[in-house]
């Protein structure tokens, strides 16, 4: 994803303030027993724990322990209050009968979970995580994640976790300790026992959790993170110290350099038109309304979606083609646009500074000439090499409106829906 996270935020709030609706993010989505696998690979101390698939229970029969977590593996949160399709409840079960397991995953696997965060609907549960179940004793918070006011790596740790960090700072704010990293320094052994000292790990605890923090540091280095949160970090019964639940993040730019780790993200939840349009460097979001956008930065996207608003329209999405556009991109910027059935009307709105946009006009023309567009098209073009786009438009002989300006072309795509 080309478009930085503040950018995708400001298009966040833009649709939110003009009810829109809540837009989604995109981003390197894994698994929880992927995010383990990445912890369990660079030595951070987990649950054991083996997956069930359609492929059958091979693993669970070589898989043994006292009690046994069941997980279902979905791309959202409040499992354990959730509900299959099937009437059977939880996505989280507790078991110490390895019959059971089997019962229980028989119940989820190729079900659909509901919980908040799923669609009406729910998500099909095509893996399950059996883990070895630990006996708790005290839960902490750890996370180390990028932050933009500190211009770097920042530690928030808390000894009370297992809940909401965000209700902690609020309420118990002197629970909650933040302390910048230098990038170049990084996680001194003073640090990681000081983060394990305000943790409240006693004795032989104190070492082993300062040196879990390290590893942590360590893993958010290698894989290029933006975010690793272990909530919670626990002290067990029998004195170890665990990451029971972790969530990372990732920096989109570092993927060149992450291959392995990127080439794990789970699509099958994710918008098919975001996921088309990642392959083709494009960024965008699927909306509510019926005005297709196909824009040239994020701010003048933005923009177009306001004063479609203002003039009584309704975007269909966010799409930015970016600077560097080709030919090819502004094609499939086309099909991606008009394979949603709700759009009404297009309208692309480019300037033209690092684009060309004759380059503009040559894609939407070699675009219409393979499908056969049954919507309205209006089409604004300033700046580099506008007037000789405007031509080949014209010249095409195809059904184009063209704006003069932008509050013109805004004008049309309402005034033709």
């Amino acid at each position: 994803m080309n478009i930085n996270m503040s950018l995708w935020n400001s298009v966040r709030k833009i649709a939110k303030h003009n009810k829109i609706f809540a837009v989604p993010v995109r981003y390197l989505n894994l698994l929880e027993y992927q995010s383990k696998n990445l912890l369990r690979k660079n030595g951070v101390a987990i649950q054991n724990f083996c997956m069930v698939d359609e492929n059958g229970l091979q693993d669970l029969e070589k898989f043994n322990a006292s009690e046994y977590v069941i997980k279902a593996q979905i791309l959202a949160g409040g499992r354990g209050k959730g509900h299959f399709d099937n009437g059977f409840k939880g996505g989280v079960h507790i078991t110490k009968n390895k019959q059971d397991v089997k019962a229980v995953v028989d119940q989820m696997l190729g079900h659909r979970l509901i919980t908040k965060q799923t669609p009406k609907d729910g998500i099909p549960v095509k893996k399950i995580m059996i883990a070895q179940s630990v006996n708790i004793k005290r839960e902490t918070y750890l996370c180390i994640l990028m932050d933009r006011q500190k211009n770097g790596p920042v530690i928030i740790a808390s000894p009370a976790g297992g809940v909401d960090i965000e209700g902690v700072a609020e309420k118990t704010p002197h629970l909650l300790k933040s302390i910048p990293v230098d990038i170049f320094e990084g996680v001194t052994d003073q640090m990681s026992n000081d983060l394990a000292d305000f943790l409240e790990f006693k004795g032989s605890l104190r070492q082993k959790a300062s040196d879990e923090i390290k590893k942590l540091w360590k893993l958010f280095l290698s894989v290029d993170a933006t975010q690793i949160e272990i909530n919670p970090l626990v002290e067990t019964d029998d004195g170890q110290v665990i990451s029971v639940d972790a969530k990372l993040n990732f920096d989109d730019n570092a993927q060149f350099r992450q291959k392995e780790i990127f080439a794990m993200e789970d699509t099958s939840e994710s918008d098919p038109r975001e996921v088309e349009a990642s392959k083709h460097n494009l960024n965008y979001i699927g909306m509510s309304g019926n005005i297709g956008c196909l824009v040239n930065g994020a701010g003048l996207a933005m923009a177009t979606m306001d004063i479609i608003k203002l003039h009584g329209g309704d975007p269909a999405n966010f799409l930015d083609v970016g600077g560097g556009v080709k030919e090819d991109q502004v094609h499939a910027a086309f099909k991606i646009i008009t394979s949603d059935e709700k759009v009404k009307a297009i309208l692309v709105n480019v300037f033209g500074g690092i684009v060309n946009c004759a380059t503009i006009a040559n894609g939407i023309i070699g675009a219409l000439k393979t499908m056969s567009l049954k919507v309205p098209l209006i089409v604004r073009l300033e700046g580099t090499n506008a007037k000789e786009a405007r031509g080949i438009l014209k010249e095409s002989g195809l059904n184009i409106q063209t704006a003069a300006d932008f509050e013109d072309a805004a004008k049309k795509a309402v005034a033709s829906v």
